[in-house]
């Protein structure tokens, strides 16, 4: 019999492949061992210890969290007042005179737009420099190492450097200015420095959905004739825009939580002090200002102006904002993870 052989059905094709388990022939998948997760009730005693005082740390860490954020909403939404947001601070006896926080409330807002213009398209060029150039490879290192250190100086040396830079005469547009004195604060200086403390959080973020991108998606871009700019620009940019809009998220969280950048490079009023002489909005951008943690800082029972009752609704809303930009940022990670990841 050469090309059938009779089993026990009758006749069938004799087939060239060898038998699924057979000496040279296809092997069924390796399957996962059967217990191979153990339970702690198998551990020793030291590492059961171990396991429960970090499920401790874990549940500490949340109770202390949750209590701070109910304390801040229970005391801010008591005393907040939706006049707060639309009227300026003023001079006054009691509380009630002394109007609200609306112009710390906008600065906050200015700033905030304005650092995370300076810091999301130079952290992103950073990022795509360092993952699809990093030539030369010394360079590379040393921008590295920079953003490092950027991400773990303290922001009141970043205050102290910005006086020094935007109270030079050649600077002297940026902020007011009096006899050829350069007094140096100003939105302009205070954004510049804030907008490094978020920098290394944008490039980080890039960063790591640049390099989640596999390589073959990048020579397949390259085999049709796109260069490397337009395969950066067309494929890899929009392909890891979730991890973009992250890191800005967090870098403008830093961005609006910082004080001490605040209180030395725009100033400690209460209102905003517009240039005389410059037209708007560069009147107020030169001028010194405020924004929501110098008005807590400040109408804290230590601060200069003692009044609790307004800190508390302003640390409120300080809080709504930061919360927003976390559930934010946990969106866009739930909708990149419902989309799909690439698969090497």
């Amino acid at each position: 019999m050469t090309d059938t052989e009779f089993t026990s059905g009758g006749p069938q094709p004799q087939s060239d492949e060898l038998p699924v388990g057979a000496p040279g022939g296809v092997t069924d998948p390796p399957q996962p061992p059967r217990g191979a997760v153990e339970g702690s009730s198998t551990w020793s005693l030291l590492d059961r210890l171990g396991l429960a005082f970090c499920w401790f740390l874990g549940l500490l860490f949340c109770a202390i969290a949750a209590a701070i954020v109910v304390y801040l909403l229970i005391k801010g939404i008591q005393y907040l007042k939706p006049s707060m947001l639309v009227t300026p601070a003023a001079s006054g006896f009691t509380e009630g005179e002394s109007g609200g926080f609306s112009d710390a409330f906008i600065g906050t807002l200015i700033l905030g737009v304005m650092s995370l213009s300076l810091a999301l398209p130079t952290g992103v060029a950073i990022a795509v420099w360092l993952v699809e150039y990093g030539r030369p490879k010394a360079l590379a290192r040393i921008t590295e190492m920079t953003v490092e250190a950027i991400a773990g100086i303290p922001s009141v040396v970043f205050a102290l450097f910005g006086t020094v830079i935007f109270s030079s005469a050649a600077l002297g547009f940026l902020s007011r200015t009096n006899e050829g004195v350069v007094f140096g604060r100003s939105f302009f200086a205070a954004a510049a420095m804030l907008s490094l403390e978020a920098l290394p959080l944008i490039v980080a973020s890039t960063r790591e959905g640049l390099n989640s991108i596999p390589r073959h998606v990048r020579e397949a871009s390259y085999g049709v004739g796109k260069t490397k700019a337009a395969t950066t620009r067309r494929i890899l940019l929009p392909t890891c825009r979730p991890q973009i809009a992250t890191g800005a998220m967090l870098g403008l969280g830093r961005i609006i939580g910082d004080t001490a950048i605040i209180v030395i490079l725009l100033g400690a009023t209460q209102n905003f002090s517009p240039v005389e002489g410059a037209s708007f909005p560069l009147d107020y951008l030169r001028g010194a200002g405020t924004t929501l943690t110098n008005f807590v800082y400040e109408a804290s029972p230590t601060g200069n102006l003692n009044q609790p009752d307004k800190a508390y609704a302003a640390a409120v809303v300080l809080l709504l904002i930061v919360l927003l930009l976390n559930a934010g940022t946990d969106i866009i990670h739930r909708r990149a993870r419902k989309a799909g990841t690439w698969s090497h």
